[in-house]
């Protein structure tokens, strides 16, 4: 009931905010407002960044890449197989529950970031690059910082040897850390003081949102009723609730990597979770899984969730144009499949009604004349990705005694 509460739930605010336009009218609200913001904050910015040195070049580059969306995507991994399911698993969704807030956030209210030039930004990395083209508030990198930073603390002084000690440095680190990233955005010109008190600020009702309700959905996730339906029905309507920026962006193709790799989480651990995650699997250092035997898993685990990426996108890439033209569903790439780039290469196979009769007319009653095809291709390599992780590569652990 619970669940089918939550799918109806979405569906209507799909409906509510398309019908009243409340992008529109959301954003005529607080785009104003915080564009004026960062503009004022501009001679901030250029102050602060007087202190420019190499050696801080260096270290809030690095900083930043610490706590960026690729390394706690290969992170996670290397969790699962150490033993920390549950807490690989939570930080799994509240990634992509934070990551697809912020998102939305920020193609809602689609706000620029600080001007450059005259604001000196340092993009060392494509990942950094690819963010410079996001809107600015709120700061993604701060958000997720006290998101996850903030349960995994959670995390430790809940289930590990808790003193005052423990929760004093514990608390002294995770607030060193997020002053460090807020600081760091800054000064890398990514963002303005407004966009990382934003992302603070965000990420503390997040937080404090999942704390309430972790266990009930680490509950639901192992033993639930039809979690996999469940899970697939909410991410296709997150797709749909996604506010249209502005301009185009890479937020929402963000989104799609974070959302398909929990997808694909949830899958693998609803199937394999009392074959390969018991509630007590081995840890890490303990007799039953020594460093030798971990990092054999890594050296197996590794290159093999990679092939299944590589071959989850090759056949995606292949199969869904297919199966879109055949069930007559109006389709366009805009850079994974070349022979659908060129306006109107699709809608010569798919725009003939005897082709796909009733679908083509259902499809025919929705806004868009094409749907990008790429976003299907990205959550099915994606969803690969997160179902190897901990479906495919125990499965192999298990066989070769790691």
């Amino acid at each position: 009931m619970e669940a089918a509460a939550a799918l109806s739930g979405a569906a209507g605010w799909v409906w509510v905010a398309s019908y009243f336009d409340l992008t529109r009218r959301a954003r005529a609200l607080a785009q104003p407002w915080v564009t004026r913001r960062v503009h004022a904050e501009t001679q901030a910015i250029l102050r602060f960044q007087r202190m420019q040195h190499r050696l801080l070049d260096n270290f809030f580059s690095v900083l930043s890449c610490v706590v960026s969306a690729p390394f706690y995507t290969g992170f996670l991994p290397l969790l699962f197989w150490s033993g920390h399911g549950k807490l690989a698993r939570q930080m799994t969704l509240l990634m992509a529950f934070s990551n697809y807030l912020g998102n939305v956030v920020k193609d809602l209210v689609s706000a620029p970031r600080p001007c450059s030039p005259p604001v000196r930004r340092i993009t060392v990395t494509e990942d950094e690059k690819e963010n410079a083209l996001e809107y600015g508030l709120p700061s993604s990198h701060t958000l997720m910082t006290v998101c996850l930073m903030g349960y995994m603390l959670h995390y430790v002084l809940t289930y590990g040897a808790c003193d005052g000690f423990m929760l004093t440095a514990g608390l002294s680190l995770a607030f060193l850390q997020i002053i460090l990233i807020a600081i760091a955005r800054v000064y890398l010109g990514m963002h303005s003081p407004t966009d990382v008190i934003a992302g603070i600020c965000f990420g503390i009702v997040i937080l404090a949102f999942w704390l309430v309700v972790h266990d009930h959905v680490d509950a639901f996730l192992i033993s639930g009723q039809n979690v996999t339906f469940f899970w697939a029905s909410l991410s296709l309507l997150l797709c749909f609730a996604y506010p249209e920026p502005e301009s185009p962006t890479p937020s929402f193709d963000f989104h799609i990597a974070f959302n398909a790799f929990a997808f694909g989480t949830v899958y693998g651990v609803q199937h394999t979770y009392f074959h390969f995650h018991s509630p007590e699997p081995p840890l890490i250092l303990s007799q039953q899984l020594p460093l030798l035997s971990y990092v054999g898993r890594v050296l197996v685990g590794i290159p093999t969730i990679l092939l299944v990426k590589s071959c989850s996108k090759a056949l995606s890439k292949w199969l869904l144009p297919v199966m879109c033209n055949t069930l007559g569903i109006p389709i366009v790439s805009s850079c994974y499949v070349p022979a659908l780039k060129a306006p109107g290469s699709s809608s010569s196979k798919s725009s003939d009604p005897k082709q796909a009769g009733y679908l083509q007319k259902v499809f025919s009653l929705f806004p868009r004349k094409a749907y990008d095809v790429d976003t299907a291709i990205r959550f099915v390599q994606y969803a690969g990705l997160g179902w190897s992780v901990v479906g495919l590569a125990p499965m192999i652990f298990t066989r070769l005694n790691l």
